[in-house]
């Protein structure tokens, strides 16, 4: 079972999706990366869209850490009930918000008209290839501003993704079969 780390709601014992659909995020991999999103000092107050969110663990602790809003976006049933379940626990501690939306991250990606966001988890399924990482960052370009930091979990396994224009790599980090990639927005070059 998957909890919330540290913040407000740090101990919180999370609902998983049942079955064998998803790959929840490891509480290794969590605390690394929220360790790392605190020093970057971007999830207080922030607007955090977490894609392909499963169980909803990584926007959950975004919320424990004092983001104001998580966007939830999943088209997995399963995946949808245990988000509603974790985000209507979570709600009765923290101060943030958060809406769940049963659709694909292409789609909500194409379709969305709302502010910015600050933070963007993306955990897609390992055998979602290359290509579509790429279209859906292409499309997520429209959604982040300059000090965005989104977030890409892959298999150590998988060929570096590729990066639209506009954004960057900044860092990256192993964990066992599980990698990390950090990316920002960037301006263009002038040429």
């Amino acid at each position: 079972m998957s909890r919330i780390i540290a913040g407000i709601a740090g101990g919180q014992r999370l609902a998983n999706v049942p079955g064998d659909n998803t790959r929840p995020t490891t509480d290794r991999v969590k605390e690394a990366l929220f360790s790392r999103l605190d020093a970057y000092e971007v999830l207080e107050d922030a607007r955090v869209l977490d894609l392909f969110g499963g169980s909803g663990a990584l926007g959950c602790e975004a919320l424990s850490r004092g983001a104001t809003h998580v966007d939830f976006v999943d088209h997995y049933p399963k995946a949808i009930t245990a988000i509603e379940k974790n985000a209507a626990l979570l709600g009765k501690s923290v101060s943030g918000t958060s809406k769940v939306h049963k659709m694909t991250a292409a789609s909500f990606t194409e379709h969305y008209t709302g502010a910015p966001f600050d933070v963007v988890f993306i955990d897609p399924p390992y055998a979602v290839s290359n290509d579509d990482i790429y279209l859906l960052l292409e499309k997520l370009t429209a959604h982040v501003v300059e000090g965005s930091v989104i977030v890409l979990e892959r298999s150590t396994r998988s060929e570096e993704p590729l990066l639209p224009q506009g954004l960057e790599r900044f860092a990256t980090k192993q964990y066992g079969e599980t990698t990390l990639w950090y990316v920002e927005p960037v301006e263009p070059e002038n040429s």
